[in-house]
């Protein structure tokens, strides 16, 4: 009855609103709901995927899940980072018209549930239930969820056909395909886009006998005197000489820097942005008196713990590089500067989606600034390493360049190529070290490549 004593006319009830309980019901749902939100905060709030997949710190949709969940979710999302481009292509062919502004949360859905479709061992029938089952309980795309339907049981009837058509289409954004190409020309920029397709490989650096871990581990010595491992999705802390420290896990391409220094015996040695540690126990293991300077005491900490573990010690400090006065000068220093890490999207694909050309300027800005300072705490004689592990010339060839054109007092040393057997092709005209991800060929069996990473050698000479 209303206040006024009429008789309310009767009005049907909307079912309530599906709960996060009954979402969860379905077999998979929610570590397909986990891996959409993830990729809308990489792609458009340019969240760290490695942040949004941290244990204890990352997505709460993501730590909510179990530990298989969880593996599935980080599947889904490399690959389809790694393949976006061609994924999102995919889809738009078959759309009538594009979808609306607002409806972005639908365009990860339906990449999530492409990627699995056309790239991973997921049956078609699951991957388009569920993702129906997603628009359905999203208010904002609950209208779209026949399109899902639609659009995604069509991706799987000529998932052959689409595959072929989409085949050309670069892996990477536009703007950074650009800049590689006005780097390295538009064969070597395609050949280093698709080689990033595949997972990095796992390698590890040895403290001695590289051979004989080779052969303990089923890997292969590679040119930098580290070993790769055949295909292993396994435990790492489970392999034979982790316990004991007998090595440590590091891309080929990051394990070079500390090498061009050569014996480091009873020389005192800086390592800058030493964090996680690895070039820091190259550093020691030649026979430096190693200071470690991070200006995170978080990252320093790391670096303590692998240490530990590798049973080697240095100095270890955490503070701001750029105020960094030792009371002493040094006869080494390698300053493997932050950087883009475009080298890196093997192992990080979200890099390219999270980064952009105006974060490649101000990081290459403060790479200059550290290595200008570092250059001052180095001795008459000494040597400097810059390095990092980005493939833009404007974080390394151009900083190296820019430094030495209006500083006194230091000379480039180039890098002989006869040195490094098998990677010759790294060594640039000018004597610096760039690899590419697509260089590295290796035996059947074992995967080729390596991260994309620049150095050079500079001596103080007066």
């Amino acid at each position: 009855m209303s206040s006024d004593g009429k008789k309310k006319p009767f009005r049907k009830q909307k079912p309530p609103a599906p709960s996060a309980s009954s979402a969860s019901a379905k077999p998979g749902l929610q570590a397909r709901a986990a891996a959409s939100k993830i990729l809308a905060a990489v792609i458009d709030r340019k969240l760290s995927l490695d942040g949004a997949l941290d244990h204890e710190h990352g997505n709460p949709a993501y730590k909510a899940l179990a530990d298989d969940d969880r593996g599935l979710v980080r599947a889904i999302l490399n690959t389809t980072l790694r393949h976006l481009p061609r994924i999102e292509a995919a889809v738009a062919s078959l759309l009538e018209s594009p979808l609306p502004e607002g409806a972005r949360s639908l365009q990860h859905v339906l990449s999530i549930a492409a990627a699995q479709i056309l790239y991973l061992d997921v049956p078609d029938h699951a991957a388009v239930d569920i993702a129906v089952e997603q628009a359905n309980l999203d208010p904002r795309n609950c209208r779209f969820a026949k399109l899902v339907n639609a659009v995604l049981r069509r991706l799987g009837r000529e998932k052959e056909e689409i595959l072929r058509e989409i085949d050309d289409i670069p892996s990477m954004p536009g703007w950074f395909l650009e800049r590689l190409e006005k780097a390295y020309g538009r064969e070597a920029a395609r050949a280093i886009s698709d080689s990033q397709l595949q997972p990095a490989a796992i390698d590890l650096t040895v403290k001695s006998d590289a051979q004989a871990w080779a052969e303990k581990l089923n890997g292969v010595v590679l040119p930098t005197g580290g070993v790769r491992l055949a295909a292993f999705d396994g435990s790492i802390p489970s392999l034979e000489g982790f316990d004991d420290g007998s090595w440590w896990v590091q891309d080929a391409a990051a394990s070079i820097p500390a090498q061009l220094f050569g014996d480091l015996s009873g020389k005192r040695v800086a390592d800058l942005c030493a964090a996680p540690g690895g070039k820091t126990a190259q550093l020691i293991l030649a026979g430096g008196k190693v200071t470690a300077v991070e200006q995170s005491e978080n990252r320093i900490k790391r670096l303590r713990s692998n240490l530990d573990r590798l049973r080697l010690s240095a100095e270890t400090m955490a503070q701001d590089l750029t105020k960094f006065t030792p009371d002493e000068l040094f006869d080494a220093i390698l300053l493997d500067a932050p950087c883009s890490s475009t080298g890196t999207t093997r192992r990080h694909p979200d890099v390219l989606w999270t980064k952009g050309p105006e974060d490649i300027a101000k990081l290459a800005a403060l790479q200059e600034r550290l290595l200008r300072h570092a250059l001052r705490l180095l001795k008459p004689e000494g040597t400097i390493v810059f390095s990092n592990c980005s493939l833009d010339p404007i974080e390394g060839e151009e900083v190296v360049a820019r430094v030495l054109s209006d500083t006194t007092g230091f000379e480039r040393v180039a890098i002989e190529p006869s040195r490094w057997p098998g990677l010759e092709e790294a060594i640039s005209p000018l004597g610096a070290f760039r690899t590419t991800p697509d260089m590295l060929k290796l035996p059947a069996g074992f995967a080729p490549g390596l991260d994309g990473f620049y150095a050079a050698v500079l001596r103080r000479v007066a």
